[in-house]
């Protein structure tokens, strides 16, 4: 029976020794510092209000930081001409946003509409597509119960989702957005009622299975009517 020879030395330390363990501690104070003073001159106040563009400058600022981090033949002064070039393109990029409007949406992205009137939106070209799961967590921590409570959201370009509300007495029946009463949600239909599409949260008086008319598919919930809370 042949038994495996693990290095254990190999695998946790290798060459590592006290001297080289301060240099990496050194190294890594210095870089992390140098990655705060970047992220300070963006101007930016925290990671929700970066956009996809600027995510993708955090991670190229987080690969040449790295390497001079605990490796010893990567100096620190690259990286950090590595830094200022991504802080000048940086800063070139978004002087074009501000100059011009194309520009600007090429790298932000625009606000994008997800609910109207209590119902998801229908777009042919694919944009709608997100995370429902997600969407509705974030409704939920909005203390939203469901969709008739909502005239509209919007997605903005960072990421955070945008609400206006109906009147608290101008409310209507909606999709339950909680977990429990929307997994109820099925195509039979087996009592009369108010029933919402899940796909795209139309609501229909149903007494019988049915195909919803304005998306075309045919999973239904019982939909609510509780006011929202304030």
């Amino acid at each position: 029976m042949l038994l495996l020879q693990i290095d254990y030395q190999n695998i946790f330390l290798k060459d590592l020794d006290f001297s080289l363990a301060i240099e990496i501690g050194i190294r890594t104070i210095i870089m992390f510092i140098l990655v705060l003073v970047f992220l300070r001159s963006t101007g930016k106040k925290g990671v929700r209000q970066l956009s996809i563009f600027e995510v993708a400058i955090i991670i190229a600022l987080g690969s040449a930081a790295g390497d001079p981090m605990f490796n010893g033949e990567f100096a620190i002064v690259p990286s950090l001409i590595v830094f200022l070039f991504i802080l000048g393109t940086y800063r070139l990029i978004t002087y074009l946003a501000a100059k011009s409007q194309t520009i600007e949406n090429l790298l932000e992205g625009e606000p994008m509409y997800i609910i109207e009137d209590g119902m998801f939106t229908l777009k042919e070209d694919g944009d709608a597509n997100f995370a429902k799961d997600e969407f509705f967590a974030e409704m939920r921590a909005q203390n939203i119960e469901h969709m008739g409570q909502v005239r509209t959201a919007i997605l903005e370009s960072n990421g955070q989702v945008s609400f206006l509300f109906y009147p608290v007495d101008a409310h209507k029946p909606g999709l339950p957005i909680y977990p429990k009463p929307f997994s109820k949600r099925s195509e039979e239909i087996l009592n009369e009622g108010d029933y919402a599409c899940t796909h795209c949260a139309k609501i229909e008086h149903l007494s019988v299975s049915s195909t919803c008319n304005r998306c075309g598919k045919k999973e239904w919930v019982l939909a609510i009517d509780t006011k929202r809370e304030n």
